[in-house]
């Protein structure tokens, strides 16, 4: 059956009155719903991220116009393409970018997107393994890259990573250890310990420990650097806690957007906040990252321990309850 005549599902976001919950709904669309794009994807898998969350919550802003198809991630086969570096059959992924956010997601058996945002998938990666990485592996890794392109190596000492059991934690996690580097991990789930040990972390820290009520200019020297997806108050103590000439990959704000800190850890010890944005991360280094992700991860069985939950279309709402409330452990894949 041509393209332009078959149906698919999407789980569709709507408005309601000011200030209610947005209804999500599976309903029936056909091609000519979709947005403009050089390469028609059938998706497979998507997943759930706390920024997909905050895409249905009115007060967030996140997206603009409504009705809409959710999901920053997707991963699937190629249906059509005007594009011919793609081709019809070819798996491929899409994260980033406007996917989910002013164009319409990945929570949609198909989509049509821009061919400059499609990735090929790599090889040692199904698309199921593909989704437990997404943007959260995705970013983790921008993470540790940043930090390894500022100089950091193994033998400087342990790295801090906070939120370890959300999905950029996890990986970030993962990949230290896979590489080699001594692991502190920061969570508020204290019955998570042995999930963090299995990832690799050689400590375990409680959440309380990094959100102090005062935090010194200066604080004792810690970590040689840090991956934080959570941001916020515990933030100034992280950036106090740096070795000399460390650096803190920042890339999320769950714990909040200020940061009540000083000049000091810049000034006299030389610290960097290195921030990573995965939205708009040059496409020739994504796929760099993707493989880097697949030789480190795979051997390690991390992948299925850390994205092996699975739902549907029909679950995503209750799941967007548990990633807004901090219930959340490691990734959640959708079965699109």
């Amino acid at each position: 059956m041509a393209p332009h005549l078959s149906t698919f599902r999407a789980l569709v976001a709507e408005q309601g009155a000011a200030g209610e919950r947005f209804q999500l709904t599976v309903k029936e669309m056909n091609a000519q719903d979709l947005p403009e794009g050089e390469v028609l994807i059938r998706v497979q898998y998507s997943s759930l991220n706390y920024k997909d969350a905050l895409a249905v919550q009115p007060q967030s802003r996140i997206v603009q116009r409504y009705p809409h198809i959710p999901g920053i991630d997707l991963a699937g086969t190629v249906i059509s393409s005007e594009a011919p570096q793609f081709q019809p059959g070819q798996a491929v992924i899409v994260t980033g970018f406007g996917l989910g956010v002013s164009h319409f997601g990945g929570y949609s058996q198909w989509a049509r997107v821009p061919a400059d945002w499609v990735v090929p998938l790599p090889p040692e990666l199904s698309p199921a393994e593909a989704m437990a990485v997404g943007t959260a592996g995705l970013t983790a890794a921008m993470s540790i890259d940043a930090l390894e392109r500022h100089g950091l190596e193994p033998s400087q000492g342990p790295v801090l990573v906070t939120g370890a059991t959300g999905g950029v934690g996890s990986f970030a996690v993962a990949l230290l250890a896979a590489r080699g580097y001594r692991v502190a991990a920061s969570t508020g789930k204290a019955a998570e310990q042995s999930y963090l040990r299995e990832l690799g972390a050689q400590e375990v820290l409680s959440r309380s420990e990094l959100q102090r009520e005062a935090v010194r200019p200066l604080e004792k020297q810690a970590w040689a650097a840090a991956v934080d997806p959570v941001g916020g108050r515990s933030l100034a103590f992280i950036l106090a806690s740096i070795q000399y000439g460390g650096a803190v990959a920042v890339s999320g704000l769950t714990g909040g957007g200020d940061i009540p800190t000083t000049v000091h850890p810049f000034i006299l010890r030389g610290v960097s906040l290195l921030g990573i944005d995965s939205v708009y991360f040059p496409l020739e280094r994504r796929y760099a990252l993707w493989e880097r992700l697949a030789k480190d991860l795979k051997p390690t069985g991390h992948l299925d321990r850390i994205g092996s939950r699975r739902i549907s279309l029909e679950q995503v709402p209750e799941a967007v309850e548990s990633i807004l409330s901090g219930q959340l452990k490691g990734r959640i894949i959708v079965e699109v």
